[in-house]
């Protein structure tokens, strides 16, 4: 039975570690993509501000500048800064070998650069003789970066295309038999078992931009972005939840409607993995909408604020994406609030029921680390305490920011920084994660404390990790 436990763990592991591989080349470089947008969204004839001469800059942004950073960040990702110049030389192969935006296989030949300028690095380890390094350094990128090129533009962009256009036929065809609100039945659940990243930059957003080049704005900017659906499970916790759901659930609101970060939500819905039903509801309804009034983005709002949908959406479209986020909201608060309302005592987790035995005693409870299962935490040896997520901006940097307010009241001189997982630091002494991101963090950091939390807002996790680093 343990076996198959650890085997589905294992599964979704491996699952959210190539999500976020492939969301890791996209999200440090979303402000290139608003930057793209903006500009789409402005000069473009249909744009608000039409002009011929500045809407030149949107060809060359998305078939080169966008692609290129992609495999630039492909390839840093696995060799710094040597594997990004050997993964961006490779991805001028596919982009000039096709005519399409090149966004896949940017994510193809940017790691491929990184890894193999890696492990030619590797090989030739203590073999250069001295004074030859720099010579040889310089011209194996140059040589690998040239014949990858060569390769790419010949073999691998050809390929690419042909995938490319496939999945395009494939995403039209849904579109024009009205299938597309179906994938919020997957996409949903894929959200809250924090895939959302992988989904929206991995796989929506090459797909959406290739679709807003041509006709100047995609629907599929808007699937996994709308914030409708987890805006009205938070309403319902306000109205109808009990205890720290009901408490924690305005900031909530606030959080992800306003700031953009859906991970906010994801806690409530896994402590009643009932309320997927409403998620689903709501993303179905809510596509449905955004399908009937013909509604799409220019780009993909990044994080998934109303602000930030508002600044992506053309000229024309703003009922049509108004009116899908709100039909979401409504929906998924409707079913959220029947499954609350009927569902027998709150299924509350042990986090929020340690903080509520905590409360009701007015002190910290001695047993609080032996129910979180965490370790003891040695406060001398404690300098560095980071917040890993999937991206590394959304809900790592919200705990941070709660935890390093908690260590300046408290008087305590700890760093306090947010990364994703990927990039967890060698140096880190403490990391801290949401509870289904913890083994992933466990195996890039085996020898660090690490602290799992239900919900970044508000864990008593934080206070236990203050009281033990004031001794």
């Amino acid at each position: 039975m343990n076996e198959k436990v650890n085997d589905k763990s294992d599964v979704k592991v491996k699952i959210q570690k190539f999500g976020s591989y492939l969301s890791g080349m996209v999200m440090p470089n979303i402000g290139a993509f608003i930057a793209w947008g903006l500009i789409t969204a402005l000069f473009i004839p249909t744009g608000w501000l039409p002009n011929e001469d500045l809407a030149k800059l949107v060809g060359p942004m998305i078939t080169f500048l966008l692609p290129l950073l992609i495999g630039f960040t492909g390839g840093k990702m696995i060799y710094d800064i040597r594997g990004g110049v050997v993964g961006a030389t490779a991805t001028m192969g596919v982009i000039v070998g096709t005519d399409i935006p090149m966004f896949l296989g940017a994510m193809i030949m940017g790691p491929i650069g990184g890894y193999l300028i890696k492990k030619f690095d590797e090989m030739l380890h203590g073999k250069i003789k001295s004074g030859f390094e720099m010579l040889v350094n310089n011209f194996s990128a140059g040589i690998l970066g040239g014949v990858l090129t060569l390769i790419a533009y010949k073999g691998v962009g050809p390929v690419v295309e042909a995938l490319s256009k496939v999945l395009a036929s494939g995403v039209q065809f849904i579109i024009n038999h009205n299938m597309l609100p179906l994938a919020n039945i997957f996409i949903e659940p894929a959200k809250v078992l924090f895939l959302n990243n992988a989904i929206n930059h991995g796989i929506l957003s090459p797909l959406g931009i290739e679709q807003a080049a041509k006709a100047g704005k995609s629907i599929l900017f808007l699937l996994e972005t709308n914030p409708g659906p987890g805006l009205g499970i938070l309403l319902a916790f306000m109205l109808f939840g009990k205890g720290a759901a009901k408490q924690t659930a305005p900031g909530a609101v606030i959080i992800h409607f306003l700031g953009g970060i859906h991970e906010i939500y994801f806690p409530y819905i896994l402590m009643k993995p009932m309320l997927l039903l409403a998620a689903m509801a709501g993303g179905v309804s809510g596509v449905f909408t955004f399908n009937l009034f013909n509604a799409g983005l220019v780009a993909a709002p990044s994080p998934g604020s109303i602000f930030a949908l508002m600044a992506m959406t053309p000229k024309g479209n703003y009922l049509g994406v108004l009116a899908g986020v709100l039909v979401a909201t409504a929906v998924s608060f409707a079913v959220a609030a029947l499954i609350l309302k009927t569902s027998k005592a709150t299924d509350e987790d042990l986090t929020s029921a340690t903080a509520k035995m905590e409360e009701m005693k007015g002190k910290k409870s001695s047993v609080s680390s032996v129910l979180a299962s965490q370790k003891p935490i040695n406060s001398e040896s404690v300098n560095k305490v980071v917040f890993a997520c999937d991206a590394g901006m959304g809900s790592s940097a919200m705990g941070a920011s709660i935890l390093r307010n908690k260590m300046k009241k408290a008087g305590i001189d700890v760093t306090v920084i947010n990364t994703a997982i990927n990039n967890l630091p060698s140096d880190a002494d403490v990391v801290v994660t949401h509870k289904d991101l913890t083994d992933r963090a466990k195996a890039k950091l085996p020898n660090a404390n690490h602290i799992s939390v239900e919900n970044f807002l508000n864990s008593p996790r934080y206070d236990e990790l203050v009281e033990a680093l004031k001794k």
